[in-house]
């Protein structure tokens, strides 16, 4: 094993402390770039009284007529430019599920298992 160590050359070395280092440095950056970003009540209240989102018991109102369930949990967040509640609903089945629903409008982007 040590004379393959020694086979390898100087450059390979080089190219691979490059790789290793850049691959950290994508690992640290991606999760802001690729999560959404949690908004606070302030910027919540603002976006509200400007009618660029619907309130919170309005968009549930109007998720509930389409998911049946109790509101466990519930998030704003921006993804690219878009207002978006993150509901978690208790089913009645007992399933807790994630539904995502445009903040302005209460349309449902997406419904999937809670894990």
């Amino acid at each position: 094993m040590g004379l393959r160590l020694e086979i390898i050359s100087v450059p390979f070395y080089r190219w691979l402390a490059c790789t290793f280092t850049a691959a950290l440095i994508l690992v640290a950056a991606a999760p802001g770039a690729l999560m959404a970003d949690d908004l606070g009540p302030e910027e919540a209240q603002r976006l509200l009284q400007s009618g660029r989102i619907k309130s919170l018991a309005d968009i549930v109102s109007i998720v509930q007529k389409q998911v049946d369930g109790d509101l466990i949990d519930a998030e704003l967040d921006e993804e690219d430019g878009v207002y978006i509640y993150e509901l978690k609903i208790l089913r009645p089945n007992g399933r807790l599920q994630e539904i995502e629903a445009e903040a302005s409008t209460g349309k449902i982007l997406k419904i999937e298992d809670d894990d």
